[in-house]
């Protein structure tokens, strides 16, 4: 994402789709509808999906044509989703730092250890005492089961690809406009096709290697307000990823409490942006409400925008059904003072490469109209010519 897109976006397996991958999908001890196996081809599947769905353009389409209050909704709400995962690990105070925090939580004989002398602080100990440690990919990277004969194959495929389209895409978008990366015009974003496209190359990748969907991670966010805005970013993240494998002991032991309170302030960051959502008419404001607080209640981007894009749907849809019936006898009120107008943004459906193919193919349609019209003028003489002679022959 960082060497291609130029973004400073991390990819990692999405926190809402591993859950319903893990309990919905596959099941406890494989009491799901599918295999493990089964459901890593129904991810690799639906990332080449994903992957000819960005080539089109079509998901940046639709998050371009998104209302903007909805779209707003969607960044404050993966704030609030943020913060709300945290709070249940924060334990009340302002954290100094990550490292101060881990070091102050490793020794075992104080009241705030991360290994208490139970049963699982023993085992959590234990592997800490290992420092460095390498597990090769064994029974997970060759797991893939390409039954595609079983339609209940199918069944989850259709599931992750609706959901990741809803949740990836608002996701990756979001980060980009917290970044301040995205055209006000336009309402695009630099290298967005390339970004989609690595995206979804990576939710095929990731089944390989026996993961369930992988998206752009909402905690890229801590890295944007730190000032990182170009691909070094997930560029240093990947390495920082990279070395954890081997420094997993280390890694894995850094307690929910260090890192939560950096989390908190961003989604705080996060959550300005509902002072820019129209609040005053209330076909806008509900579907933001609901978007806005769906998305953190249900630890799902995708349900946020469902709900959102529903509601906007009916409120709107009704209200402009009631106006054409009641020829605008009946508006709700504050309709044309403050409701916010839905418009198409400019530019093309389509992404850049498509369009150079079509300018091209209209230059040469150019070309071949001018070569056409020069080669008339150029036979005309002769037809005049033509024609004088056959007068005079007449005429003789």
């Amino acid at each position: 994402m960082g060497l291609l897109a130029n973004l400073p976006v991390g990819l990692a397996p999405g926190l809402g789709l591993n859950a319903y991958f893990a309990y919905s999908v596959v099941g406890f001890h494989g009491s799901g509808i599918i295999t493990y196996g089964e459901a890593l081809a129904a991810v690799f599947l639906e990332g080449w999906i994903f992957f000819f769905l960005s080539l089109l353009g079509l998901r940046q389409w639709l998050v371009r044509i998104m209302p903007q209050s909805l779209v707003l909704a969607v960044g404050a709400g993966i704030g609030l989703f943020i913060a709300l995962l945290m709070l249940y690990r924060v334990r009340g105070a302002i954290l100094i730092g990550i490292f101060l925090v881990s070091i102050i939580s490793w020794p075992r004989p104080t009241p705030v250890t991360y290994f208490p002398h139970t049963d699982a602080g023993d085992a959590l100990f234990d592997f800490f005492k290992k420092v460095v440690t390498f597990r090769p990919i064994g029974i997970v990277g060759k797991a893939i089961d390409f039954n595609y004969r079983n339609g209940k194959v199918w069944y989850a495929l259709i599931t992750f690809l609706y959901v990741d389209i809803l949740d990836t895409t608002g996701t990756l978008y979001s980060m980009a406009k917290f970044a301040g990366l995205r055209d006000p015009v336009t309402l695009d974003f630099e290298n967005s096709t390339i970004a989609y496209c690595v995206d979804a190359f990576c939710i095929s990748m990731g089944a390989l290697m026996g993961t369930s969907p992988v998206t752009s991670f909402v905690e890229s966010a801590t890295g944007i307000s730190e000032g990182g805005k170009t691909g070094l970013t997930a560029m240093t993240t990947g390495l920082a990823f990279f070395v954890s494998v081997f420094f997993a002991p280390i890694f894995s032991s850094i307690p929910g409490w260090a890192t939560g309170g950096a989390l908190v302030i961003v989604g705080s960051l996060m959550i300005r942006n509902v002072k820019e959502i129209n609040w005053n008419y209330i076909g806008d404001a509900v579907p933001a409400f609901l978007t806005l607080i769906v998305i953190p209640l249900t630890y799902n981007i995708a349900y946020g925008v469902i709900a959102g894009i529903v509601s906007y749907m009916l409120i709107n849809g009704i209200a402009l059904a009631l106006r054409k019936i009641s020829n605008d006898r009946i508006i709700p009120p504050n309709y044309y003072e403050e409701s916010e107008e839905w418009v198409i943004p400019p530019g093309s459906i389509f992404p850049g490469w498509i369009n150079v193919f079509r300018k091209k193919s209209d230059s040469d349609k150019v070309y071949e109209t001018e070569m056409t019209n020069a080669h008339q003028d150029e036979s005309s003489p002769k037809e005049s010519q033509e024609s004088e002679k056959k007068a005079l022959t007449v005429v003789e």
